[in-house]
């Protein structure tokens, strides 16, 4: 939820050029143009299945721009400021994600009809007034809390309403990456330095990108990743692009998609022009089968009770954010759950744990993973004893809903507005 506005932020900045406007609503020295509403009004409707032509809801979603541009103009009288950096990073995780739903840059550039950096130029100063309207909300209701009465009360006043809770499972599992093998990584570093001596004898960087790199991105482009400010590209990549020396060619930079070479076209202060070839690690059936027989025999050694399940994910789980918590995944509903996943956990008692079974993380990473069942709690109606955790949110949530409701009403005397339609 924290960036989903971004995205609609970036879509109605761009197509607001393309069409004409007209402003339907004045907030501070905000404007909200009529692009703007039509836009949120199309979302909002067609993520919840409801009738864009009523006026109530229209003026429901006016309102909720509304509450966002006194949010800003509330952060500009508190002094807010949000760093280049925090900009940076939700400027670059939003076009990341836009690049990942259209396929490559060269789409999403088409679909906008501009260059990246001017999409990015277009948004920026949206995006940094969104950043400081979050900013001062998250301040004022930071330390909220609610006591164990508060809870108990929301309880007995909406029991009714909570309903029946799903059937839930709390899962651990030990992943492992069948591209980490060594013989893989040894495969793609001797493609790259096969690539680098040619480059080095002559051959032309940019025909050799194109026929050989793995990056869709920037591949057809002859390898060019254009101008770039720090904090976009992986840390090591980083690192030995800003040492280059304009024309300089790397020596082979291993990431965690694989080996590059990349070669400095131009600097510009703190932004660089590079372009790089990326040989990834790509797996075969002999590296799954490695990986298949990896888990089965460190699932023996849990089921022979040589050592635990927590310290076998902890030493050899390639999934290392969740290792370090011996490999907990966390308690999920049914529907929260891939079917695939589902149907294997279902069948399983508490403290089972699973045979190595195939997980696919997106359209080009998988790996194969043990499961292991902790906790089974069958469907249920909400109880304090049972669903503490979730009723303490709920009630949580309840309260600040009810307080910045209170706050909203406040701006609104103070802050001048003013609809427009």
């Amino acid at each position: 939820m924290k960036y989903i506005f971004s995205f609609l932020i970036l879509t109605v900045s761009l197509l607001a050029q393309q069409v004409g406007d007209k402003i339907v609503a004045v907030v501070d020295n905000e404007i909200i143009l009529k692009s703007d509403l039509d836009f949120r009004v199309y979302y909002e409707t067609s993520q919840r299945k409801l009738n864009p032509q009523d006026p109530q809801i229209v003026r429901a979603i006016l309102n909720q721009l509304i509450e966002e541009k006194l949010l800003y103009a509330q952060a500009e009288l508190d002094s807010v400021t949000v760093t280049d950096e925090q900009v940076n990073q939700r400027l670059d995780y939003q076009v990341n994600m836009l690049m990942q739903q259209f396929g490559s840059k060269e789409r999403l550039e088409q679909v906008y009809g501009m260059p990246l950096e001017k999409i990015k130029r277009t948004i920026r100063e949206d995006i940094r007034k969104m950043a400081m309207s979050e900013y001062v909300r998250e301040k004022k209701f930071a330390g909220v809390q609610v006591s164990r009465l508060e809870v108990e009360e929301f309880f007995n006043t909406y029991k009714d309403s909570l309903g029946v809770v799903p059937e839930r499972f709390q899962i651990s599992h030990i992943f492992q990456n069948p591209k980490t093998g060594e013989r893989i990584k040894q495969k793609a570093r001797e493609t790259a330095a096969m690539l680098l001596d040619s480059i080095k004898k002559g051959g032309d960087f940019a025909q050799l990108a194109r026929q050989y790199s793995n990056d869709p991105g920037s591949a057809s482009q002859g390898g060019d990743l254009g101008f770039v400010k720090r904090g976009v590209f992986y840390p090591e990549f980083e690192a030995a692009a800003f040492a280059l020396a304009p024309n300089q060619l790397s020596g082979i930079v291993e990431s965690p998609v694989g080996y590059h070479i990349i070669q400095l076209l131009e600097r510009r202060g703190e932004s660089i022009h590079c372009r790089h070839i990326l040989i990834k690690l790509k797996a075969d059936d002999e590296a799954d089968l490695k990986a298949i027989e990896f888990l089965n025999d460190i699932r023996d050694s849990i089921m022979r009770k040589v050592n635990t399940f927590e310290y076998y994910a902890k030493k050899y789980s390639d999934d290392k954010e969740n290792a370090r918590f011996g490999g907990e995944l966390g308690t999920f509903e049914k529907n929260q759950l891939d079917k695939s996943l589902l149907d294997v956990i279902f069948k399983m008692k508490e403290n089972d744990i699973s045979f190595p079974k195939r997980l696919e993380i997106d359209n080009n990473a998988y790996g194969y993973h043990i499961v292991k069942l902790i906790k089974r709690t069958p469907e249920h109606k909400a109880s304090l004893d049972e669903d503490f955790a979730e009723i303490k949110r709920l009630a949580e949530y309840y309260k600040k809903q009810k307080l910045y409701a209170k706050w909203m009403d406040e701006l609104r005397e103070k802050i001048y507005w003013d609809i427009r339609l």
